[in-house]
């Protein structure tokens, strides 16, 4: 295994770029979210990485180890709750493991399973991402010296969302079982709310494990609408 930190030549963090040097894995199924997490990751001075499901995190895990790892605990293939179990145990250990979710009740699982901290997505304040980050990092790995809250808020790009939403058209056009609609409820309804779009996350919630055929499709209806009018919200 490959740590990247030691490919990379010193460079120390300063108060603009207080991650520089740092390496990000990203276990995000969502491209908004992710979209979200790299200009972060981009602003700060680390450089990111992205597996969008647990068997591309286990990929990414078996060749490389990052500083951080950022985990949803819903991925379409298994629970990232089971990931963060197993890296909070591995020897040696990532440096920092962080969970993030829209679902405020994944915090407590989350920290009980191993994860240092917990980011609450939408993750729109540069600020509360780079102290959430630093603050279980080791003092010699953080800025010297004072450091400023950065207020920059950080807005992904509208193409992201509509690469979510086409996601889940593809998802709901076949007949969705159980765990399908189940899955696409948490998704869309975690990615409609960070993209303020709260007309269709009320609409996914009604989709949770037993949406009924009109709930599927009024979804897929609002789905196809946002995705014709090229975001035009």
């Amino acid at each position: 295994m490959t740590d990247l930190d030691s490919l990379a030549q010193p460079r120390a963090p300063s108060s603009q770029r207080p991650l520089l040097g740092m390496t990000v894995l990203a276990v995000e199924d969502s491209r908004y979210a992710s979209e979200a997490l790299r200009l972060m990751c981009l602003r700060s001075g680390a450089r990111i990485r992205r597996a969008d499901c647990l068997t591309s995190a286990r990929r990414h895990l078996s060749v490389y180890r990052p500083s951080v790892v950022i985990v949803d605990p819903g991925l379409p293939d298994g629970s990232g709750i089971d990931l963060i179990a197993a890296l909070a145990q591995a020897v040696p250990r990532v440096g920092v493991i962080l969970a993030t979710s829209g679902d405020a009740v994944m915090r407590d699982p989350a920290l009980d399973a191993g994860a240092d901290g917990f980011l609450a997505k939408p993750i729109e304040s540069l600020g509360v991402f780079q102290q959430e980050m630093l603050r279980h990092l080791p003092r010699e790995r953080c800025p010297a010296g004072p450091y400023a809250l950065n207020d920059e808020q950080i807005t992904p790009d509208r193409l992201a969302y509509r690469d979510d939403l086409d996601h889940v058209r593809s998802l709901l056009e076949e007949v969705p079982d159980h765990a399908t609609l189940a899955y696409v409820a948490q998704f869309l309804g975690g990615v409609a709310r960070a993209a303020q779009d709260m007309f269709l996350a009320e609409a996914a919630a009604g989709l949770d494990g037993n949406g009924s055929e009109a709930g599927i499709a009024r979804v897929l209806a609002l789905v196809e609408a946002r995705l014709t009018a090229r975001m035009a919200l």
